[in-house]
């Protein structure tokens, strides 16, 4: 914007103050400049598709302050969508004005190259993280030099003794970093072969590895971005290649991110390298910020990445640099030739330190490379990631394999291609029929939790089973009458079935007869009861908010107050109103503060509604303010709990617990299942209110059901309750919206596989089941069955359904109780006083009858004429004469002609006549009705 000033036009005093406002704003503009310079600025592109880069990219310049507190490290980052180069320069353009020291760039290739061509004109410093060749002023590459990487490899390949190999590699870029090994053997050593995977046929890299199977290698070096890598081993898997005949090196450093559950239990021997070690203290500590947890890596994949830890390694490493020097950075701007003369020499600086990282040692070479670092080797097996041992630019590789330890690992292959008879029995959801229109046969036709874990033990282990019903749906115990075991578990101990599974309960009776593996369900015995039903609202509920109590207080301070006023209204000479104003020496005073009026003056301050009344004394009016006060409070914090006490209804329960249940409180009855694991445990409980339970339900076999669903419909229709195990409990309160469990449980116990005593496989399904629940299986599958088939989840949805709730007449009944009673009282007072009224009226006129004097009364008030008198002293009465006849008309007239038109002109009230002040002269009328 360009100003332009005239001397002619415009006064020199009015041309010396546009000078002092243009100063001054230069100076506001540069003090705002230097403000915001002195925050160091670092900018970071990231793709939209791993946020967790901003989350370390913070994490890092928050650490980096805490550790220099002179330091004011400031994070600017800004997401992209992967490869797109036009948003990248878009948005680093924009972010280039906010006095950049350094830009962490993108990982994809386009994107990046795009970034680090505009950082290169502006010489700022760019760190990146990616795999690249290609290193130049003013980049720091962070990410170990390819080619080193290729040697490292080589070396591993060479200490494993292949000679002969394929090297199976995702694009051309990936050639550089195998071009060492292309080099072992020259033109007359073994033949290398090279197999490009991706072809451009959308991730379908099936053609390419069905050629690699029919070829004789068995021995192969993989080379390829995180990008593709997950989908290859899937179909790597999918078409055979991953049995004992096959090996694999894996060139990536960020393989161990991936989900390699799948592959641990394969036969195959793969062998991997990483930078970022999850036993570094340091990256178990970063990794704990980041997550949030305890136990970050999960499973057998630690989820740090290599770009993740570089960023972090790369905000250390310029935090390093600004404890040694101090530039001030600039503004600049991608429409211009501004450049940051201090870029090149913070680069260089950068390039001469030397920080132990969550990557191991940084140090660059001569070119600026990081070719000097140490990888960690590691390989695959059945207990997940193991270190064998480390490689380093200056040692190359050394094997450092621990010594096997002494595991279950071959009875585990013992199970392999074994087949199995598994007996279950109908119990939702451990074990149920498909809801399908279709004739399903053998295995197809069950479904359920206990179904999919035997399908999850058989792929975990490679054995093949069969499923089968139990004839009389009996899970089995020791017939009291017989002494002979029954139901599921005579099958497995008679041989016709090798394992049960259903909600089998462990017990020590069961013990005796069959073995279980370890459980994979804990639980406890619970009561199954309806939901506490809502206690219908209170007739007088809106008096909730408070406590009697505090009701009476407020009385009491309610009367208190008002006789305070009344008292205080007698002792104030300013209380006092002369009723005349005409009459300078009145014979009578007026107080406004009768004790009635003060009632009202006070019930209406309390009611927020105020009154006719004021208070002129000093006294008075320190009364009310502090009264006003105290109902101010009083009535907000009423407020305030109302509406939670009109809304919020209580729920009534007659149980609570055993103990409530043992003594029959509220009429509830209770049983369990004939013969099951729950009634034999109050059998041989101990407790007295468990044994009194079990006498209960010995005395009364009515209760008793032969099945649960016979007793949660009993729950559902009567005044009982059911006792079952909690997990069974959590599935029929997913469904079945009228009923929860209550109270705590009473036992623990759990599930297990049932199988003949000293069957030599119990120890290694228990061990995987053991790795099933540490790994988080057995979770998902509960939540799978309990919330999510089946209709579960039901009565969750029902319980979200929020917002406020209509109030009912029952909620405010009692309020339009004190209205009606209010007006029926108003209404017999008004009648009341008019019949004492006409009493009085009927004594003073001597009127025999106090219905005749009612009626003369109305007669009176409606069809006679007025009759005017004059009073001079009030104590004898005169004829009015006419001219005052004439004036006190012309006065009425002027009024309104009505009793209330005269009171505006001064009229005031005495008894039961008014006096009116015409001119200087006093006239009495009676009252008058027109």
């Amino acid at each position: 914007m360009i100003l332009r000033f005239s001397a002619d036009a415009r006064p020199k005093g009015q041309l010396g103050s546009w000078s002092i406002l243009l100063i001054s704003l230069c100076s506001l503009t540069s003090l705002l400049d230097s403000c915001r310079a002195e925050r160091t600025n670092v900018g970071l592109i990231f793709e939209n598709t791993n946020p967790d880069l901003e989350k370390i990219f913070h994490l890092a310049i928050e650490k980096a302050n805490e550790q220099n507190e002179e330091l004011n490290l400031h994070g600017v980052a800004v997401s992209i969508e992967p490869n797109n180069a036009f948003e990248a320069s878009k948005k680093l353009c924009k972010m280039l004005r906010q006095h950049l020291v350094a830009v962490f760039g993108p990982s994809s290739n386009m994107a990046a190259r795009h970034a680090l061509s505009i950082c290169d004109a502006k010489e700022l410093p760019f760190l990146d993280t990616r795999w690249d060749f290609g290193a130049q002023l003013p980049t720091i590459n962070l990410h170990p030099h390819p080619a080193q990487v290729g040697v490292a490899i080589k070396d591993l390949v060479t200490a494993l003794g292949w000679e002969s190999f394929t090297i199976i590699y995702e694009s051309g870029e990936y050639l550089a970093t195998v071009n060492e090994l292309l080099k072992m053997y020259g033109t007359t050593g073994p033949t290398i072969t090279l197999r490009r995977y991706d072809l451009d046929l959308n991730g379908n890299y099936r053609n390419v590895l069905r050629r690699i199977r029919n070829a004789e290698d068995k021995s192969f070096v993989v080379v390829g971005s995180l990008d593709t890598l997950p989908e290859l081993f899937k179909q790597v898997q999918q078409v055979g290649l991953l049995t004992s005949s096959y090996r694999y090196i894996i060139g990536n450093l960020d393989w161990q991110t991936m989900d390699l559950e799948p592959y641990q239990h394969a036969d195959s021997n793969i062998t991997g390298l990483r930078l970022v070690s999850p036993a570094n203290e340091q990256v178990l500590e970063v990794a704990k910020a980041l997550y949030e947890s305890e136990e970050p890596f999960q499973n057998v994949s630690c989820p740090l990445t290599n770009s993740m830890a570089l960023i972090y390694d790369g905000i250390q490493l310029l935090a390093e640099t600004y404890r040694h020097v101090n530039f001030r950075p600039i503004t600049l701007s991608c429409g211009d030739d501004s450049a940051w003369d201090k870029g090149y020499t913070l680069v260089n600086y950068m390039k001469s330190l030397s920080l132990n990282g969550l990557t191991g040692q940084i140090h660059f070479d001569y070119e600026g490379l990081r070719t000097d670092f140490q990888l960690e080797v590691i390989e695959l097996g059945v207990s997940g990631m193991q270190k064998i041992g480390q490689w380093s630019s200056a040692d190359g590789f050394e094997m450092n394999r621990p010594a096997p330890a002494h595991t279950l690992e071959p009875d585990m292959r013992s199970l392999m291609n074994k087949s199995f008879v598994v007996v279950t029995a109908i119990s939702e959801p451990y074990g149920m029929l498909k809801e399908t229109a279709d004739k399903m046969e053998g295995n197809a036709q069950f479904e359920g939790f206990g179904i999919e874990l035997i399908d999850e033990l058989s792929k975990k282990l490679g054995f093949t089973y069969t499923f089968y019903l139990q004839p009389d749906n009996k899970y089995g115990g020791i017939d009291p009458k017989t002494g002979e075991w029954n139901g599921m578990l005579r099958e497995i101990i008679d041989h016709r079935a090798d394992m049960g599974i259903t909600d089998l309960t462990m017990t020590s009776e069961r013990e005796s007869g069959v073995d279980f593996t370890i459980p994979f369900m804990n639980l406890g015995i619970a009561i199954l009861f309806r939901k506490p039903m809502k206690e219908p609202p209170k007739l007088f509920s809106f008096m909730s908010p408070f406590s009697g109590e505090v009701w009476l207080w407020l009385g009491l301070a309610y009367m208190g107050v008002s006789i305070s006023m009344f008292v205080l209204g007698r002792m104030s000479p300013a209380e006092w109103d002369n009723p005349y104003p005409c009459i300078e020496e009145p014979t009578e005073l007026e107080n406004q503060f009768s004790f009635a009026n003060c009632l009202w003056f006070s019930i209406g301050a309390l009611l927020q509604q105020g009154s006719e009344l004021a208070p002129k004394a000093f006294s008075t009016r320190a009364v009310a303010s502090s009264w006003w006060f105290f109902t101010l409070i009083l009535v907000s914090s009423y407020t305030a709990n109302l509406a939670a006490f009109l809304t919020v209804e209580s729920l009534v329960t007659p149980i609570e617990d055993a103990e409530d249940l043992s003594e029959n409180k509220g009429g509830v009855n209770y049983g369990a299942k004939n013969g099951g694991s729950t009634f034999t445990f109050f059998k041989d409980a101990k407790y007295p209110t468990y044994q009194k339970m079990y006498e209960f339900m010995k005395d009364h076999p009515q209760y008793m059901t032969n099945s649960n669903q016979e007793g949660v419909d009993r729950v559902e229709n009567s005044n009982y309750a059911f006792l079952m195990e909690s997990t069974t409990i959590e599935y029929i309160t997913e469904r079945r919206c009228t009923l929860t469990q209550v109270g705590a449980l009473l036992d623990e116990k759990g599930y297990g596989i049932a199988m003949r005593k000293n069957w030599p496989y119990r120890d290694v399904l228990s061990q995987a089941i053991l790795e099933m629940q540490e790994q988080g299986l057995l979770t998902k599958m509960k939540t799978k069955w309990w919330k999510e088939k089946r209709g579960g989840g039901a009565c969750s949805d029902a319980g979200d359904e929020g917002g406020a709730l209509a109030l009912e007449i029952s909620n405010l009944g009692g309020v339009y109780l004190v209205l009606g009673v209010g007006a029926a009282f108003g209404v017999l007072v008004s009648v009341l006083e008019m019949l004492l009224g006409v009493k009085e009226r009927s004594t003073e006129n001597k009127v025999p009858s106090m219905l005749e004097g009612f009626l003369g009364n109305q007669y009176a008030l409606l069809c006679s004429q007025p009759q005017y008198s004059h009073t001079h002293t009030h104590t004898h009465t005169r004829t009015c004469t006419p001219s005052e006849q004439t004036q006190l008309l012309t006065l009425r007239m002027t009024a309104g002609g009505s009793r209330f038109g005269c009171l505006l002109f001064g009229l005031c009230e005495s008894r039961r006549r008014l006096s009116c002040h015409v001119r200087g002269q006093l006239f009495c009328q009676h009252l008058w009705t027109d």
